[in-house]
């Protein structure tokens, strides 16, 4: 990630845009410009041949307003304090958007997980949940996979939390396995959410679902299950791309046999990818190939004021946080491109997260189709909502988002008060 960007401040930016929209007083919004807690923690790991390696470690708690914090906890070796903190942000406004009863957060340890054997990264895992123990738990902040952790590391930290407290708190994380509290639909409820999203924009532009040209960076959870989805829905998946590189083809890609190359190839990624018809890309290069609708699923600080011009898609949805830039924004925006940002894009995850807390809450099981129908029903709601305060306002969709989430935000201010 370039030095020169600051996560935090492009979240600042338009925070304060839709603030001033929305004709709101600094006071009614200044206390959402600062996360209400911040920890920064050394995690002393012995390594499998008996060294000691210290990482760092944060957790970072933006809002607590509307219910306990919720967000992901990621393992990256460039990420820093104020990439979990727009994190964090982003998922205060991602809740209010979908208007589920959680605040937002977000943790990270700087490390990059495909160095550790299995063993190592289990103890860390496990001391970074006891380092952070005083700040989570069912009722005040609940952790969820993100970039480079999965339902197993879930599964870690459920347990740690649970031999502390002396009892199986299923409830203290989402994201885990079915067999230990998860909830089933979780592991595809991102990209589900992604491909209701585009077909919702889709239908209000007014273009046709089947045959729409999509490129799809990142081929991750999210995006492997967005593509896998919106080709079951017709559309015509022309480029995906992962850490490695990407591949394209203007007839489409064959979606099944790219999604099983990934899984069963020993993890040496899209650039060993061969197919009749296929061309490789670069990241860059997908963002700007030929297509109707482009979903960046990959990281933050993708779609800069470099690349924006080139883009050619119509549509552009966010699957991962934060990747378009405030700058590239203003460029889509005088080029006329729909841009459907990741607090409503990308919602689908923590929408399903919610479901699974209140079914561990409840000591409840629903079944897949009862928690996909309830994840469309509240994804289609939002939707609507959003596109609403965009006419209303002759705005753009993420204006639209941070209104709808800012007013929810600061009437819950309004209500609750200042303490003491």
């Amino acid at each position: 990630m370039s030095k020169a960007y600051n996560p935090y401040d492009n979240m600042l930016k338009v925070l304060e845009q839709a603030a001033n929209i929305l004709g709101l007083e600094e006071n009614d919004y200044v206390v959402f410009k600062y996360p209400e807690r911040e920890l920064k923690v050394a995690i002393p790991v012995e390594m499998d041949d008996g060294s000691i390696r210290v990482f760092e470690g944060y957790r970072v708690q933006h809002s607590s307003l509307r219910g306990p914090c919720k967000g992901g906890l990621r393992y990256h070796q460039n990420v820093d304090i104020d990439e979990v903190k727009a994190l964090a942000a982003w998922m205060s406004f991602k809740c209010g958007v979908v208007n589920i009863p959680y605040g937002g957060s977000k943790g990270a340890v700087k490390v990059n997980p495909k160095e550790l054997s299995k063993n190592e990264l289990k103890n860390l895992t496990r001391r970074y949940t006891a380092m952070i123990l005083p700040l989570i738990g069912p009722e005040r902040d609940i952790p969820a996979p993100d970039v480079n952790t999965d339902a197993e590391v879930m599964g870690w930290i459920m347990d740690t939390y649970s031999m502390f407290k002396g009892y199986p708190v299923p409830g203290v994380v989402t994201g885990k396995p079915v067999e230990i509290g998860g909830s089933l639909g979780r592991k595809e409820a991102t990209g589900r959410g992604v491909m209701l999203i585009t077909r919702e924009t889709l239908h209000c532009l007014g273009m046709p679902i089947i045959g729409t040209k999509v490129a799809i960076q990142g081929m991750g959870n999210v995006g492997g299950t967005a593509a896998k989805l919106l080709h079951n829905e017709g559309c015509k998946i022309v480029a995906v791309s992962d850490a490695t590189g990407g591949v394209y083809c203007n007839t489409g890609l064959n979606v099944d046999e790219l999604v099983s190359f990934l899984t069963n190839n020993g993890g040496r990624g899209l650039q060993e990818y061969d197919a009749t018809g296929v061309t490789h890309i670069t990241n860059d290069e997908l963002l700007t190939v030929e297509c109707d609708v482009l979903v960046p699923a990959a990281l933050e600080n993708q779609i800069t004021e470099r690349i924006a011009p080139d883009i050619k898609a119509k549509v552009i949805v966010e699957g991962a946080n934060g990747p378009t830039t405030v700058e590239a924004d203003k460029i889509l925006e005088r080029n006329n491109k729909i841009v459907v940002p990741d607090v409503l894009a990308n919602a689908g995850g923590v929408v399903v997260s919610y479901f699974e807390w209140v079914q561990n809450i409840q000591s409840l099981m629903w079944d897949e189709e009862e928690v996909n129908r309830a994840l469309e029903k509240i994804m289609i709601r939002s939707f609507n909502e959003v596109w609403d305060k965009k006419k209303e306002n002759n705005t753009t969709m993420r204006m639209g988002a941070y209104m709808v989430a800012v007013n929810r935000l600061v009437q819950a201010k309004k209500i609750r008060g200042i303490f003491p």
